[in-house]
């Protein structure tokens, strides 16, 4: 830069974090300092380190992970806590400034989309049974540095795979940093066969150090204080708030559509980041929806945000019923609400024969604006 002061892609995770503290953009917290100095060892031991020997894979043995390199990779991270506490952000302070050209940070929901494609295009390509080795190999000569944002396992597609996909990273010398709401002794919990998941568990304890981060503050949570979770009336104004509040509490990330297959049906988003999903009322009640659909939204999801609820009368009947399946789904999971609505709780659904049961349902949405409910861990 022409006042000598160095760009912040030539700073160290240290130093970006250092000056992020001297310019009062972060609190003080010990946690995330630890965490800071462990990504620092990892930049500092990512320095001169290649995969394999001469160039990236060297012939077809390397390629399928059964050649010798001539480093051992530097252990990856694995950070883990609750909503709120930078674990995102950290992970970007590390990808940003990391001494490595083939690298790559994704949501792992996406990844794992992208995965599952490459493995249908090969099978149908080159008639593969079993093409994950040939997929791993692309991926690792792709990138050798895999950072995953909020590593979650729901899909038992994704759990039944992980294993094998990720012996073959570590086969190839690839290094990963993940950041997730879990241990990852949690991940996976009471899911299908998660017998046949466990090894990928014991994988991951092996090749990543582990660092739980819970203690300390909900930053993200902490900057919206006093901020209404719930906009009425309908408009611009109420969409520029949630707009507004998902940039906050996503740290600014970009969002993504996402979806999620419940017994053959698919749930759509048209924004999700870092645990953060954002419907319409539409697509959520006034589509055939059960309770199976939305306990996967509170599973899936931290916060969730409804746009454009409507006042209701008896003759939406149906719409209303799902609405309180949907608010009962994420009270008892303890996910955050934010929403844009035509009237305030106890006016959205007056008369009708579902309007005494609807009495519950106001009551919790008033509850779930309290600061207690908005600080309380998500229970997926």
């Amino acid at each position: 830069m022409p006042d000598g002061t160095p760009d912040s892609e030539s700073l160290t995770p240290l130093e970006r974090y250092r000056s992020m503290r001297e310019a009062n953009e972060l609190m003080r917290d010990p946690t995330q300092k630890l965490a800071v100095e462990k990504l620092q060892s990892l930049h500092h031991a990512l320095k001169g380190y290649q995969p394999a020997g001469d160039g990236f894979l060297s012939g077809w043995k390397d390629r399928f992970g059964l050649g010798r390199r001539s480093d051992e990779p530097p252990m990856g991270l694995y950070l883990y806590g609750p909503v709120g506490r930078g674990k995102s952000m950290l992970m970007d302070l590390f990808f940003d400034t990391a001494p490595v050209e083939r690298k790559r940070r994704v949501h792992f929901h996406a990844f794992m989309l992208e995965i599952q494609q490459r493995l249908n295009a090969l099978r149908k390509v080159e008639k593969r049974a079993d093409p994950l080795m040939q997929v791993a190999a692309d991926v690792a000569d792709e990138s050798w540095l895999l950072c995953f944002d909020e590593f979650h396992v729901v899909n038992i597609a994704d759990a039944m795979i992980l294993g094998r996909l990720f012996q073959a990273f570590f086969d190839h010398g690839v290094v990963v940093i993940a950041t997730s709401n879990v241990a990852p002794r949690d991940l996976y919990k009471d899911g299908l066969q998660r017998d046949r998941f466990m090894p990928f568990i014991d994988l991951i304890v092996e090749k990543l150090d582990v660092l739980d981060i819970g203690a300390g503050t909900d930053f993200r949570l902490d900057r919206l204080k006093g901020e209404p979770v719930w906009h009425t009336p309908i408009g611009r104004a109420a969409t520029a708030s949630l707009d507004a509040a998902f940039a906050t509490l996503t740290d600014n990330a970009d969002p993504i559509p996402f979806e999620i297959e419940v017994q053959g049906r698919s749930i759509h988003a048209h924004q999700a980041a870092r645990g953060i999903a954002r419907f319409t009322f539409d697509e959520l009640c006034n589509k055939p929806r059960g309770a199976s659909d939305f306990l996967a939204i509170a599973n899936q999801f931290h916060t969730v945000m409804v746009d454009n609820i409507p006042v209701l009368d008896e003759r939406e009947r149906d719409a209303a019923k799902r609405f309180v399946v949907l608010i009962d789904s994420l009270y008892e999971h303890h996910v955050n609400l934010f929403a844009s609505a035509d009237g305030e709780p106890g006016a959205l659904y007056m008369k009708g024969d579902t309007a005494f049961e609807f009495q519950r349902t106001v009551s919790r949405l008033m509850e779930m604006q309290a600061e207690d409910y908005l600080n309380s861990p998500h229970a997926p």
